[in-house]
């Protein structure tokens, strides 16, 4: 049986509040070999983790991340809507998490907003300093951004998401004038000759975010690369 990658969305989301270290920190104890984070910038350009460009949905904060800067962000508690063990939880930075996450495992960096540019500089020049190009992919719905990204450092390794029912993913991919690393379907708008033709295309394929059981066991007969998944343990659970 093909073993997909279990990569971890927003950490183990389903039991610990998104993008914050408890929650990377769970998906790593349940066995995930990868991670999916959203990365925001700051009034300072200080990469932060979070899915939202403003506080309010996930924090007991307001307003927008990129008007505050990391030391007003670090005020905001990450965690308390989440239940009362996961009080306290900060939004992380993404140099944070290197330093929790092992080299060994899969980092795919969601980026949400490129603020003009100044996304790609920031977060180039952090996957250099962290020596962390060859762990990193770099994915985002906006592909011209990941386009400018990979222009600038052409060891990254870059994603397109999607949600359209493309009609030949793998041209599509194929089109760009840099090299697409890996494709990132919607869950339900993939079928098993779109992964056997993006496989032999050297294509690596992660569809979001697939979380009942019926629908992981589907992607894994499609032969898919890796599954993004709210419930890290129940993937390591069927594949075991």
């Amino acid at each position: 049986m093909n073993k997909p990658m279990i990569i971890a969305h927003r950490g183990a989301k389903g039991m610990a509040p998104e993008n914050t270290l408890a929650s990377f920190q769970l998906g790593l104890s349940q066995g995930c070999e990868g991670i999916e984070l959203d990365v925001q910038l700051t009034a300072d350009e200080e990469i932060v983790v979070c899915h939202d460009m403003t506080l309010d949905r996930t924090t007991n904060g307001h307003g927008l991340i990129v008007e505050k800067t990391l030391t007003e962000i670090k005020t905001y508690d990450a965690g308390y809507w989440f239940g009362d063990e996961f009080k306290g939880e900060k939004i992380p930075t993404l140099d944070e998490v290197f330093d929790l996450v092992s080299e060994n495992i899969m980092i795919n960096v969601e980026v949400k907003h490129a603020y003009e540019g100044r996304m790609e500089l920031k977060l180039i020049e952090l996957l250099r300093r962290r020596n962390r190009l060859n762990q990193v992919i770099i994915s985002s719905f906006d592909h011209k951004c990941i386009r400018r990204l990979k222009q600038m450092e052409p060891e990254a390794r870059i994603g397109l998401l999607y949600q359209a029912n493309l009609l030949d993913p793998v041209a599509y991919a194929r089109s760009f004038d840099v090299e697409v690393y890996s494709l990132h379907p919607y869950y339900q708008l993939l079928d098993a000759e779109d992964v056997r033709k993006a496989k032999e295309n050297n294509l690596y394929v992660y569809p979001y975010t697939a979380n009942e059981e019926k629908d992981l066991l589907k992607l894994t007969e499609a032969g898919v690369s890796g599954i993004i998944t709210d419930f890290p343990a129940r993937l390591v659970s069927l594949l075991g």
